[in-house]
């Protein structure tokens, strides 16, 4: 797509670019710490000296440096010839972790320091983590502003236009109100669950760890929870046509939606601390699973959606 640039405007072209480098620099501090973590260095904690620790900051640097590689894809033309799922894959995962994040940090930032330092951390972890914040906030504020001028100049159907348009012979509407429909009731029957102990339920969680329940544990699972119900709207909108009269309002919804469930419950079972949450084992596994399920399943129709929108828009 080499020559394509001068049907984007001057000033968005140009903030596609400043926020692309500006994303790649951001992310940079978060990738050399997780380097230093990696390898043994400057840990804040014992803890983070396991085996299974270092792999999660191994998995982590690969993580950063596909962020830093899908900044540049978006500020330079090259990018626009990259593999349709090479792209979209990362963002979605990335989109999934870094848009909760960035409206939590304010509070998360704070709540995860004074944690760690009850729990022994060494001083400098302070900074570290200072720098781990900076990073994710720049990082979630420049990157998805790249990418929505990547995606105006690649994808503009999927930012653009009114929330109904025509079908053609070969559509999959059914299919997406049928797995719609089953995604949206698990979606809001995860978020009341989520939602439920966010605010003080104990139906579910171990009695013997209701003290467990720190700000951080809280924050994360009011995020989930409200994540699921924002998707099971955005979702909705997006197989009945009815809601919105914009497509990008639930798209974006269940963009950041289905990325959120899959990446985040994704992360929780694979990190080694998985087992402490204050939940029923039965309880935690059957809703971090179900996450994971209806992340991926929502993806998959909101590629449905996508692909019929496209065949019908460019006809």
């Amino acid at each position: 797509m080499a020559g394509t640039e001068h049907r984007l405007p001057s000033g968005l072209m140009k903030m596609r670019r400043i926020c692309g480098y500006c994303a790649a620099i951001a992310v940079t501090p978060y990738l050399l710490i997780k380097i230093a973590w990696t390898f043994g260095l400057f840990l804040p904690t014992e803890q983070m000296g396991d085996a299974s620790w270092r792999a999660i900051n191994a998995a982590t640097v690969v993580v950063a440096a596909v962020g830093i590689l899908l900044a540049m894809a978006f500020s330079r033309p090259w990018g626009e010839r990259l593999p349709a799922w090479l792209v979209a894959l990362p963002v979605w995962v990335g989109t999934g972790l870094l848009v909760p994040m960035l409206l939590l940090a304010p509070v998360l930032g704070p709540a995860a320091m004074t944690r760690d330092k009850e729990a022994g951390a060494a001083d400098f972890w302070g900074y570290e983590q200072i720098f781990v914040m900076v990073s994710l906030v720049g990082v979630g504020i420049c990157l998805p502003l790249a990418l929505a001028g990547y995606t105006k100049l690649r994808w503009p159907e999927a930012l653009d236009g009114p929330i109904d348009y025509g079908e053609l012979p070969g559509h999959t509407r059914q299919l997406q109100i049928t797995l719609g429909r089953i995604v949206v009731a698990g979606c809001i029957l995860l978020g009341i669950i989520k939602v439920f102990w966010a605010v003080g339920g104990t139906l579910g969680i171990d009695p013997a760890m209701l003290d467990d329940r720190d700000l951080w544990w809280y924050l994360l699972t009011l995020n989930t929870g409200a994540w699921a119900l924002a998707g099971a709207w955005g979702l909705l909108v997006l197989i009945t046509r009815r809601g919105s009269q914009r497509f990008l309002p639930p798209m974006a919804a269940a963009w950041i939606s289905s990325g959120m469930l899959f990446s985040y419950n994704l992360f929780s079972v694979i990190r080694p601390d998985f087992q402490s949450t204050p939940e029923y084992p039965l309880a935690r596994v059957l809703t971090t699973e179900a996450g994971i399920v209806l992340g991926v399943i929502m993806g998959i129709i909101i590629l449905l959606v996508l692909h019929d929108r496209r065949r019908a828009l460019i006809r």
